[in-house]
This record gives structure tokens, sequence and C-alpha cells, in this order.
């Protein structure tokens, strides 16, 4: 093992603070460690970092500013977020799927929604679609270790819904949503979105997706790049519904397609994967019927 240059005082502060010398130094890529390493305020690791410091400019020398303090939930969301951002090497894979048949059972079964005090959305679909995927692609199903080194292949089914609130973005999960009907996870999406909004959703409500599904359907856009959620190892954008002319011979058709961006985690999946896996989805999102049976 190579010995760590750090002075008794260094180590005294490590172990206050709960610091594995020997991990930081080989994080960093040196064998001296000082004080400031321990405290984060030390020079950035070889080949990158997170040395923010030349952020820290007088913003009101430029124009009149306010201030806004974010929020512990958000600044939680937020480290997360930048990790997997700076550690994952992400991949986006960009398809669309016909979504004909959705629309038009949707509109045939508005009058049962109705009766069950319900709306049914196209979300529901895919959740169903997501879960029935994760089944026949299980490294999608799966979560990669701290260290890189072990691959977890979940034997459930669990997917997460990010939910946009004034309080920052919240996942509630639906559990075992391959071992539920459309109507089920229909009234979970309405109940868990419900809550979210209000802040009412509990820490074991959000935790342990197999993979998360982020909709900006009703808001718009027609492609963006999700960040992957970990410890999950891919997650499925959904942008707005827009009509696509394809050709039948020489006579066009007017079809709606919804855009999907799968991000992944190519450490665990490679763009073959991810192409076979979106072919897949599509093709239960086109023939919805085909999943519900």
């Amino acid at each position: 093992m190579t010995e760590i240059n750090a002075s008794p005082s260094t180590r005294r502060l490590a172990l206050q603070e709960g610091v594995d010398i020997e991990a930081l130094a080989d994080r960093l890529g040196r064998t001296t460690i000082g004080p400031e390493d321990i405290t984060g305020n030390g020079p950035a690791p070889a080949g990158g970092g997170s040395d923010t410091s030349f952020w820290e400019v007088d913003h009101g020398q430029h124009g009149p500013v306010s201030e806004e303090p974010m929020s512990r939930f958000a600044m939680v969301a937020a480290r997360n977020l930048a990790a997997a951002q700076a550690l994952i090497p992400a991949v986006t894979h960009h398809d669309r799927a016909d979504v004909t048949a959705i629309e038009a059972l949707r509109k045939a079964w508005r009058p049962k929604a109705d009766a069950r005090g319900l709306k049914l959305t196209a979300l529901s679909f895919h959740v169903a679609a997501l879960a029935r995927c994760l089944h026949a692609f299980p490294r999608f199903n799966a979560s990669l270790s701290a260290d890189g080194e072990t691959l977890y292949l979940k034997q459930y089914v669990h997917i997460g819904i990010a939910v946009d609130t004034p309080h920052g973005l919240m996942v509630p999960v639906i559990r075992d949503a391959d071992q539920k009907g459309l109507w089920q996870i229909a009234a979970e999406i309405a109940d868990l979105a419900a809550r979210a909004q209000a802040r009412k959703i509990s820490p074991d409500e959000m935790g342990g997706a197999s993979m998360t599904i982020t909709n900006l359907g009703g808001i718009g856009g027609t492609a963006f790049t999700p960040i992957v959620n970990p410890p999950e190892v891919a997650i499925l954008g959904i942008t707005r519904t827009e009509t696509v002319t394809l050709w039948d011979d020489d006579a066009p058709r007017p079809v709606p397609m919804v855009p999907l961006d799968l991000t992944y985690d190519h450490r665990v999946l490679n763009g073959a994967d991810a192409a076979r896996f979106l072919a897949h989805y599509t093709n239960l999102i086109a023939e919805p019927r085909n999943m519900l049976t």
C-alpha cells in the first residue's frame, strides 16, 4: 500500500470528520494530504474536480439583483444530480412512438374513467409499458455498486414518477407496477402526484425505484437529455406529442407521435441495448392492447 503523507493534526481532523485518508488520496490522485483536503477546500482532484471558487462573484456590480435561498430539499437533490452528471458516463438515445391507439382507447374509455373518478392519462400507459420492458431487458432494472464492481439485478419492478412541485422535484414510486392493471396505475399516479404537490409524500414512498419516468408532455418541448437518477442506471424522458407525416407508398398520413428520450449509464448499457429497449417500448405503445392482456 502506498504511504500517505499527512501530519498528525491532519490525521486527527480526518478521524473527527470520518474521512478515510487512503480513499481520499486515491480519489485525489496524490499521496500528500493536508487539512484543506479534509474540509473540502483543497485543490481539485486529478482529471477534473469541483472547485467552484471562481463562481463567487459580486453580481450586484452588473445590475440590480435579489436573493432567494435554496431549500434544504433542493440542495440535497442538487448534490445528487451534480454527482450523477460528474460521475456517470451518460448517453441519451432518442426515438418516438405512435400513440394513435392509446388516444383512441383513452377516448373510448373516458366514460369508464369518469365512473371511477379517474383521469386516464397517457402516463398510465407509459408506466405499464416500461414495467414490461424492464422484464424483457433486465439489465435496465439494475443498480451498479458505488465502486462500479457489482451489478445488482432487481427481481421487482418499481417505477419512479418525477413530479414538478413548488418546493422542488419529487420522485414518488409506484411499487410492483408490473403486477398492477391500468386503472390501478392511473389511480396511484393521481394519488402520488396530488400528495407530492401537498408535500405529503413520506421518504419510504420515494426510494427503491427500478427506473424513473420524467414527463414534460404537459409543458412542451421536442426532446431533452434527462439525468440518470442514481442508483438507477437509466431514465426515460417524455415530451409533447406531435403530429408527424408518414408515407404509405405515395399517400401522406398524419400520425400522432410522442418523443422519447432514454438516458443510460454507459458503464452498464450500450447503444445497441438502448436501441432495442426503445424499439420494444415503442411497439408496446403503438399496440397497447398487447400489453393489457
